[in-house]
């Protein structure tokens, strides 16, 4: 249990107090921000989910950096992203937030590629993550952090960043669900 799995094993823990902030009715105010108001508790989820997030990075550095690559880290940062990303997308459909056929495909696609790396590893194959699907882990938290911001600060010009960044987020997903089947389809192919 090295430090790296210790930060990520604290993102997995955030995941329960970042749930409460987003469906217990707290009564902490609104902050009203351009054409829309900002629950406080969003606030206080958004800014917990963007320290989350962060700490997939560091934790990535950390252990490239002092060489402290594990098994236990290979297994538990995708998880803990998967994780966090799927209960922050879940519960912004239930407050309206994003719609849940967006949500649909994105958890779909991660199934899928959990699916493929499950049958690599029986064949003793690992796939690592390219760098496409970081590029959609950034854009996915990048539109789930503008989304419980309720668009703050581009609701005062207007500018619908969080919808746009969620759709970018889903071309993505798509993509780099496309990119990883069409480079490892061997693993399946040669399968026994």
């Amino acid at each position: 249990m090295n430090i790296p799995n210790k930060i990520t094993l604290s993102r997995i823990f955030l995941i329960p107090i970042f749930i409460i902030l987003l469906s217990v009715p707290f009564n902490w105010g609104v902050w009203n921000i351009g054409e829309s108001s900002l629950p406080v508790s969003h606030l206080a989820a958004a800014i917990l989910f963007i320290v989350a997030s962060t700490t997939d990075w560091v934790d990535g550095y950390y252990a490239r950096k002092y060489n402290l690559v594990t098994n236990l880290g290979k297994f538990l940062d995708p998880l803990a992203d998967k994780l966090l990303v799927a209960t922050a997308l879940i519960l912004l459909v239930e407050l309206g937030l994003a719609p849940a056929w967006v949500t649909i495909i994105i958890i779909s696609r991660e199934f899928a590629i959990t699916g493929l790396r499950l049958v690599a590893a029986g064949e003793g194959v690992v796939l690592a993550a390219g760098s496409m699907g970081k590029l959609k882990t950034v854009t996915q938290m990048v539109a789930i952090a503008a989304l419980l911001l309720h668009n703050f600060p581009f609701s005062y010009i207007g500018l619908p960043f969080a919808t746009i960044m969620l759709y970018v987020a889903l071309f993505f997903t798509i993509l780099s669900g496309y990119d990883y089947f069409v480079k490892n389809w061997h693993v399946m192919r040669d399968s026994k």
